[in-house]
């Protein structure tokens, strides 16, 4: 006869996991204050509170995460990441976790992947025409694609949706350097980062060019030494994709810059940029603001928008990078959200919260 003991600690973790699921939230923030803790679920771009919890109480709780995503459970003075897979009412749902120190102790926010839950590469981007340029952009034999937007707009959802199209359609072998690795997918080859190893960045994607790759896609460029790997990954006759945090398309060509790669070669690889956001629709259910109940119905309340440089005009962005005055004009997000709202498909909220007028700031 087996036992199984489970803790409370245990017990109040996978019912917080649950909750979240089952309101089709994107994120769990575990968020120390003062005298006590607040649970909190995003749905869509808002923050909806759930949960207090005592000091004591949260302590463990957040260790007892840590420990499940093998992450140092005795180190609080500094920031950790880690990953961990579950199945949640027969759904498997990948957990990417990142703590930071505070001055009221640790805080935590669990990012919720589900595996299993693809969007339809047809759905990938509210206007079909930009879906089809992206697809014609892997049909390039070498060379580097950069997506970009902030943390939460969507981009390795659009890259595993763009991998796993291509991978079915043109049967090309795909590998991927991540960290973590967020989904799990066996049309790709996927390599974990472990630095612990010695399977860094650079380590990784030099063992990667010996495995006769066709397509690389390195998780994120977000420092020097992996931005200048990813450059001559795509100069040695590779298609590399990757993301990078910027505000729109062209400050991607501006980040190379600063990082110190050799301009000429990003010249002779760089093919596209990518800027995207993650828009919320227009409720066919409700006037004005949608309940949490309706947010948790259904999650498609949410479409991608695209701004993408490409050809002459990111060949002028590139010299206007090094200190060229030239008129480049191609439809920014700003344009492609305005349309989308003048059609009625997206909210007219999400011209504040996404759009930079520099005349406003």
């Amino acid at each position: 006869m087996v036992v199984t003991i489970v803790s409370s600690i245990e017990i109040l973790a996978n019912r917080i996991i649950k909750d979240a699921v089952r309101n089709q939230a994107t994120d769990i923030h575990i968020i120390p204050r003062k005298n006590d803790t607040l649970i909190q679920i995003r749905l869509t771009n808002k923050l909806i509170p759930r949960l207090s919890l005592p000091k004591d109480e949260c302590d463990r709780l957040i260790a007892h995460f840590k420990f499940t995503a093998n992450m140092d459970i005795g180190e609080r003075r500094r920031p950790q990441s880690g990953a961990v897979f579950c199945e949640v009412d027969g759904q498997l749902m990948g957990l990417r976790l990142s703590t930071l120190p505070s001055n009221n102790r640790e805080s935590l926010v669990i990012r919720l992947l589900p595996q299993q839950e693809q969007i339809p590469f047809h759905q990938l981007s509210l206007f079909p025409s930009m879906t089809r340029k992206l697809l014609a952009l892997l049909k390039h034999a070498h060379g580097l694609i950069i997506f970009t937007g902030p943390t939460g707009s969507g981009k390795t959802t659009t890259l595993y949706s763009l991998l796993n199209e291509t991978a079915h359609l043109f049967c090309r072998n795909v590998i991927t350097l991540e960290d973590p690795i967020e989904k799990n997918y066996d049309s790709v080859l996927q390599v974990q980062v472990n630095e612990k190893a010695g399977v860094t960045y650079a380590t990784g994607l030099k063992a990667i060019l010996r495995h006769d790759p066709d397509i690389i896609m390195v998780g994120e460029i977000r420092d020097a030494e992996t931005a200048k790997i990813a450059v001559r990954a795509a100069l040695t006759g590779h298609l590399v994709l990757s993301t990078m945090h910027t505000r729109d398309a062209k400050g991607a060509v501006y980040r190379l810059r600063e990082f110190g790669v050799n301009w000429l070669e990003v010249e002779q690889t760089l093919i596209a940029v990518t800027a995207q956001r993650l828009v919320e629709l227009t409720c066919p259910y409700c006037d004005g603001e949608c309940s949490p109940l309706c947010y948790s119905y259904s999650r498609w309340k949410r479409a991608s928008v695209f701004e993408l440089l490409s050809g002459r005009n990111l060949n002028n962005a590139m010299k206007a990078a090094k200190g060229e005055k030239l008129d480049t004009h191609y439809r920014t997000l700003k344009e492609v959200i305005n349309k989308g709202i003048a059609l009625g498909f997206i909210k007219g909220s999400e011209y504040k919260r996404l759009v930079y007028d520099d005349e406003q700031s």
